[in-house]
C-alpha cells in the first residue's frame, strides 16, 4: 500500500486527540493515528488532525457505513487526500446490530458500499475494513488494502493472517494499561471492555471463535479475558505483548492506552518498541 503506517500507531477517540497528544505522538515516532468513535463522513475532524500534524498517517477506525453514504464519504476522501496526499487511510466498517436500527444484511451492505466507492474512484489501496470473521477478512483482502481488527488477541492475529494470506495489511488494535498492579489495571481495563463490547454480538461471536465462553463474559469479564484483551504491566511487559501481534503476522499494531492521558504510557512504550523520534 502507498500509505506508510509504520509498525506501531495509536488508537484514540477524537475527543482525546488534543494538540499536545498529537504533537508528542508524532514526535515520538508513532506511524499512524487511528481515530475511533465512528468519525463523521465529512472527515472534517480527520482533516483538522492532518492539518495539525506534519507527516504522521491518519486513519479512521472506523467510519460506519450505515451512518454516511458512499458518495459523501468518497467526496470527503478525495478532498482530504488532495490536501494531504499519502497520509490518509479510510477505515470503514459495518458497526453492530445493537447500535444501528437499519442493520440488515451486513455483508451485502459492505459489498455494495465498496462497489460504490469503486464507482467514485476511491482506490482499494486507500481503504481498509474492520474485519473479525473469515468472510469479511476475505472481503478485506479482495477489495481493500487489508483489515483493522478491534478487540483481539495475538491468537486472532495469527488466524487472521492465515485467512488474509500474505500481502494484505493486518493492523489490529490493542488496549493497554501501564500499571504493574493487576487489580488496579483490571479496574481500568474491565469497564472499558464490559461496556459496550461485552454487549455486542459481533465481538462476543469473535471471542467465542477464539475459545472464550459465556463464563468469561459474565460479571464484566473474567480476569483471564480482561488480561488477554488489555495488556498490563510495565513498558517492557506491554512491549512484549505488542510484539506478539507482530510475531503472529500483524504489519502494524494500533495501541489504545486506556485513561485520560495516554502520554505517560506512550513515551516509555515508544522507547521500548524502538521507535525513532522525529
Amino acid at each position: 500500500m502507498s500509505i506508510e503506517l509504520g509498525t506501531i500507531g495509536i488508537w484514540r477517540h477524537a475527543s482525546g486527540l488534543t494538540p499536545e497528544v498529537l504533537a508528542e505522538v508524532e514526535a515520538l515516532g508513532y506511524g499512524a493515528i487511528w481515530v475511533g468513535g465512528s468519525p463523521s463522513g465529512d472527515l472534517g475532524g480527520i482533516e483538522s488532525i492532518l492539518d495539525a500534524t506534519d507527516h504522521i498517517a491518519v486513519a479512521t477506525g472506523i467510519l460506519n457505513v450505515w451512518k454516511d453514504d458512499a458518495a459523501t464519504t468518497a467526496a470527503s476522501y478525495h478532498r482530504v487526500t488532495a490536501k494531504h496526499p499519502g497520509r490518509f487511510l479510510l477505515g470503514i466498517g459495518i458497526g453492530h446490530p445493537e447500535a444501528t436500527q437499519e442493520y440488515q444484511q451486513p455483508y451485502a451492505k459492505l459489498v455494495s458500499y465498496l462497489d460504490q466507492l469503486d464507482e467514485f474512484k476511491v482506490p482499494a489501496e486507500g481503504r481498509v475494513l474492520a474485519a473479525l470473521g473469515p468472510k469479511v477478512l476475505r472481503l478485506a483482502a479482495e477489495r481493500t488494502a487489508g483489515a483493522h481488527p478491534y478487540l483481539v488477541t495475538p491468537a486472532h492475529t495469527r488466524w487472521a493472517r492465515q485467512v488474509l494470506g500474505e500481502g494484505p495489511l493486518l493492523a489490529p488494535e490493542q488496549k493497554v494499561v501501564l500499571d504493574t498492579d493487576p487489580e488496579r489495571a483490571r479496574a481500568i481495563g474491565r469497564p472499558a471492555v464490559r461496556k459496550p463490547y461485552l454487549g455486542l454480538t459481533n465481538y462476543l461471536s469473535n471471542l467465542r471463535r477464539l475459545g472464550w465462553t459465556d463464563a468469561d463474559f459474565a460479571d464484566g469479564g473474567s480476569d483471564e479475558l480482561i488480561d488477554a484483551l488489555v495488556l498490563r504491566g510495565d513498558a517492557e511487559t506491554i512491549g512484549r505483548g505488542i510484539t506478539a501481534h507482530l510475531d503472529a503476522g500483524a504489519d502494524h499494531v494500533a495501541i489504545q492506552v486506556l485513561g485520560t492521558d495516554p502520554l505517560p504510557a506512550l513515551r516509555p512504550l515508544a522507547s521500548e518498541l524502538g521507535l525513532t523520534r522525529r
